[in-house]
């Protein structure tokens, strides 16, 4: 294990060479949403360069900042080099890629986000709706029931025992989901 680094320091952003065997693309929407964190929260973590200067992790962050202008960049150098540099540069792409959302706490910190901030956070209204209409989708179980956080229900009023059970039979017969309380 090499876990030889220097700490980090601002350099010249020009002074930097994106990695030309770098296997991860960053396209339009991707480079955006980039530049909408580094635009609301700066740069909060340093990329990682080789000792040549070549970018192995950041080149996305990189390309973002120079095409908001910026001069100078946080950088970390790595003592790694060869097929250690590039096994590093793709895992720290996989492993990210590995994990996953816990979507519904995801939807919810986002919900309570305004839409600036979620602009910021990576997600575009449409994204943020997809999610929502993914959550509901997937929310119902192997039995075809919505779990009780997204059940609707309504309380009717009964006249007496014998309403309450007219009243339940019918809505099961229409194949309505009931249960009976008496309070």
């Amino acid at each position: 294990m090499i876990n030889d680094i220097s700490p980090a320091t601002l350099v010249p952003i020009d002074s930097l060479t994106p990695d030309p065997a770098n296997v991860r693309r960053h396209p339009d929407n991707n480079l955006e949403a980039i530049k909408a964190s580094l635009k609301r929260f700066g740069q909060q973590k340093p990329i990682v360069v080789d000792s040549a200067d070549i970018i192995r992790a950041g080149n996305g962050t990189w390309a973002a900042a120079k095409a908001l202008g910026w001069q100078r960049i946080w950088v970390i150098k790595t003592a790694l080099s060869g097929g250690d540099a590039v096994a590093y540069a793709i895992a720290d792409n996989r492993t990210a890629e590995l994990a996953q959302w816990d979507s519904p706490a995801l939807a919810d910190q986002l919900a309570a986000l305004d839409s600036h901030l979620q602009l910021a956070a990576g997600f575009t209204p449409e994204e943020m709706a997809a999610l929502t209409s993914d959550i509901n989708k997937a929310s119902i179980d192997d039995d075809g029931e919505i779990p009780l956080r997204q059940v609707f229900e309504v309380a009717v009023e009964c006249r007496d025992e014998d309403d309450q059970r007219e009243i339940y039979n019918r809505l099961t017969e229409e194949g309505r989901k009931c249960r009976v309380l008496t309070i």
